[in-house]
């Protein structure tokens, strides 16, 4: 790849990138897409698809065309507390065009981006392409280096994620907020059922996700922070027995699990920038704010981060205007939501995950408030709000001024 001149350079292909990508080549902008792999076939990545990134494509006029790539549907979502079924979230209320989850395969996810960003003759991607550094001159980003030439623009969106190389190079001041424990990812089959059973197992020393995908369980086994390498030690057979006593949906699956290659890691970090911009440098997504797992939100803030960036910075950027004096209005619209979904995450971690997986105090019986959301339905559309749709969730203003290529 010769040095490339652009007006935006994209780093990262996930879903904040390629979403940003997409927005911003409709609006006319020259934007360049790095992404440092060679395509988007990464398991256990974010699948779950909520209805506040759903509307995002009804108002671009492709949900229909999103939806036809392999998905679950996910309505309501129950939990067995104390060995208690019970109903939690509801999502069928939502005033939204798609008040439900779609469980998708997040390749199935970015590569549909891709081609829809493809149509528009301003947007390019670079696979097998990492960005090594920033290029600066005089205190403002003009590019990125990677392993096989510079990219000089008017502008560099990071979006490469939590581990972000552009965030380490930018040296803006973060705050880290922790978690207490880290996550198991695996598989294990099942029968394929008319109704997606997705929930989670909550015991004393237990906490347990089952994502229905169909014919497998995505399943996530959380633990006290750092404790993997305790786990493997102890075994795979003793590991495959603390998964088959979860419950009748992994009591016979757990064989399944026949090398520790089928479980993967993930470490959890809940962080964020205090400061996401400086010239000539946008940071949006995990590389601006790494969230929990709890709820399936990061993937979904990313986008939120997406929409709101083009909505401030695509017109003008296509008109010829210099974007810096317009980059603090992200961070101006963004923060708050980051916040109070970091606090609300905090809160689960602090007085529901941290002593359920301490296991000091045997949980008899379900809490007080799980058992009033399952039995007055009303009460489950909080939760389905703060889940499907987050705190101040964004609509598309940016422009549509690129025609499809032929």
């Amino acid at each position: 790849m010769a040095d490339i001149d652009t007006d935006l350079c994209i780093v990262g292909g996930g879903p904040a990138g390629m979403i940003a990508g997409l927005l911003f080549a409709r609006a006319g902008v020259r934007t360049t897409v790095l992404e440092k792999h060679a395509d988007f076939l990464r398991d256990f990545r974010g699948d779950t698809v909520h209805p506040s990134t759903l509307t995002v494509f009804h108002e671009l006029g492709l949900l229909d065309e999103l939806l036809d790539r392999p998905h679950q549907r996910v309505d309501r979502i129950g939990g067995r507390i104390a060995g208690e079924q019970l109903r939690i979230v509801d999502f069928t209320h939502l005033a939204v065009p798609a008040p439900y989850i779609a469980l998708m395969p997040q390749w199935h996810f970015l590569d549909f981006v891709a081609d829809v960003a493809r149509r528009y003759p301003s947007f390019t991607l670079h696979r097998s392409c990492e960005a090594t550094g920033l290029i600066e001159e005089a205190g403002s980003v003009i590019g990125v280096r990677t392993g096989e030439g510079e990219i000089r623009s008017r502008l560099v969106l990071a979006a490469d994620g939590r581990h972000s190389t552009i965030r380490r190079d930018a040296g803006l001041p973060s705050r880290i907020i922790g978690a207490p424990m880290d996550v198991f990812w695996f598989r294990l089959p099942k029968t394929e059922q008319p109704e997606n059973d997705s929930m989670g197992v909550f015991d004393s020393g237990r906490i347990f996700v089952l994502i229905d995908r169909g014919d497998y369980w995505q399943c996530a086994l959380v633990f006290p922070k750092g404790g993997a390498d305790r786990i493997r030690s102890e075994g795979l057979d003793k590991f495959r027995d603390r998964v088959g006593a979860v419950g009748p949906e992994t009591a016979e699956g757990a064989d399944a699990i026949t090398r520790w290659d089928d479980v993967k890691l993930l470490t959890v970090t809940v962080d964020r920038l205090e400061k996401w911009h400086k010239p000539g440098l946008q940071i949006i997504g995990d590389a601006a704010h790494a969230m929990s797992p709890i709820g399936g939100v990061g993937i979904n803030l990313a986008v939120q981060d997406a929409v709101a960036a083009a909505n401030v910075l695509a017109g003008a950027m296509a008109a010829g205007d210099d974007p810096d004096p317009l980059l603090h209005r992200i961070e101006d619209r963004r923060m708050l939501p980051t916040r109070l979904t970091q606090a609300m995450q905090k809160a689960i971690q602090d007085r529901v995950i941290a002593p359920l997986l301490e296991g000091a105090d045997p949980l008899e019986r379900p809490p007080l408030i799980a058992r009033a959301i399952d039995r007055f339905p009303p009460l489950r559309r909080i939760p389905a709000r703060a889940i499907g749709l987050g705190f101040r969730p964004e609509h598309v203003r940016s422009p549509k001024a690129s025609a499809h290529r032929p």
